[in-house]
């Protein structure tokens, strides 16, 4: 078994399976997820491209020797018998319109060995629980299927990706308290111009023995620098969702910590890299290539070189990562997913009512979900 590296690619890159930037040829994707050049973790998710993601990183993987590599996967979404739902994507496995908790278990197995057998491999090294609903974080019975996937070495770990979107925090320390000893890694949204809501979790994995891999820390491609005030996206475009301006909101920002990558010989996504990694129990960064539209992009291909030359040495001191934090500081500016205090209605598979006893999760850890999880 290999641990996830310091650096890592996942087959959400390049436009093919989420839509960030062009869609590159499946050839040049492939060659970019190919382990080598100074990155060797790739991570996947089964339902990407309902299993097509699988299928190429398997033909990158082609006679690669299995030890060079860590291969990450995650499975969670039922694209086998559930329906999607436009761009809400396939139910979660625990949906109860699908089954009940006596075939978690088997849904499990069945998702990682379909995955494997895609990929062409025998085990992952990590398998993370992919966007779970509350009965995801909650449920004893999943995360003693999460375990029994590594006890028969279908996984040397296991661990939880929460998403799509960002939040999720008191159920992601609440998971961690229930079943942090089954749990080995999480994968969290983290950057430097989003530092929260994610940063409030990081003290509960530290002490859990937890290790955190972060995602989404090129802040949508900003840190990759080729981003211009007024730049058109590509056509139906993932970040669509962020808000109106948050380009030039994000490079104004950009401009302030400069100089603080400058002193310290870091490019910008060096600089977003090492801030992350600069955190209670993160390991590992695994930031977007994408290949903006247009002649003058830069290639997704020097992306990568940027990214596997991440500097060794950690370069940002502690003053540095306050004052780069208190520039980014993005604290209350949006309504997060997972158990909020804002939810009314019924439960959804991203959101659902705040419990009390996730209310006294937030005060064990010293967060007030009036305070600390409200949208401003």
């Amino acid at each position: 078994m290999r641990e996830p590296g310091r650096t890592a690619i996942g087959t959400w890159s390049g436009g093919r399976f989420l839509r960030f930037g062009e869609a590159v040829e499946e050839e040049r994707l492939e060659k970019l997820l190919c382990p080598g050049g100074g990155i060797d973790t790739l991570l996947t998710a089964d339902a990407y491209g309902q299993g097509e993601a699988d299928s190429v990183l398997g033909r990158a993987l082609a006679g690669v020797p299995r030890d060079e590599y860590c291969l990450v996967g995650a499975v969670g979404h039922d694209f086998y018998e559930g329906e999607r739902d436009g761009p809400k994507g396939f139910p979660r496995f625990t949906d109860p319109r699908l089954r009940g908790e006596g075939e978690y278990a088997d849904y499990l197995r069945m998702a990682a060995e379909r995955s494997l057998e895609r990929i062409g491999v025998d085990s992952f090294d990590l398998l993370l629980l992919h966007n779970p609903d509350r009965i995801g974080y909650s449920s004893e019975v999943v995360w003693d299927g999460m375990a029994a996937l590594r006890e028969a070495g279908l996984a040397g770990q296991v661990g939880v990706a929460p998403g799509p979107a960002n939040g999720f925090t008191l159920d992601i320390i609440d998971c961690l308290e229930r079943f942090g000893e089954r749990i080995d890694w999480a994968m969290i949204i983290l950057n430097p111009f989003e530092p929260w809501p994610g940063e409030l979790c990081l003290d509960a994995a530290e002490r859990h023995g937890v290790k955190v891999i972060t995602r989404v820390v090129d802040y949508g491609g900003l840190f990759w620098g080729d981003l211009r005030p007024g730049m058109e996206l590509a056509q139906g475009d993932h970040r669509a969702f962020r808000p109106e301006g948050w380009i030039e909101a994000g490079l104004e920002k950009l401009e302030r910590v400069l100089p603080y990558a400058e002193r310290s010989g870091l490019t910008p996504i060096e600089l977003a890299c090492q801030w992350n990694l600069a955190h209670p129990a993160v390991e590992c960064v695994v930031p977007t290539l994408i290949q903006e539209i247009g002649a003058a992009a830069r290639p997704i291909e020097e992306k990568r070189a940027e990214l596997a030359a991440l500097p060794a040495d950690q370069r940002l001191s502690d003053e540095d990562i306050s004052a780069i934090r208190a520039i980014g500081d993005n604290a209350n500016c949006m309504a997060l997913k997972g158990a909020s205090p804002e939810h009314e209605g019924e439960e959804r598979p991203d959101r659902w009512p705040l419990s009390d006893d996730l209310t006294a999760v937030g005060a064990r850890w010293g967060i007030d979900p009036a305070r600390d999880l409200l949208s401003a």
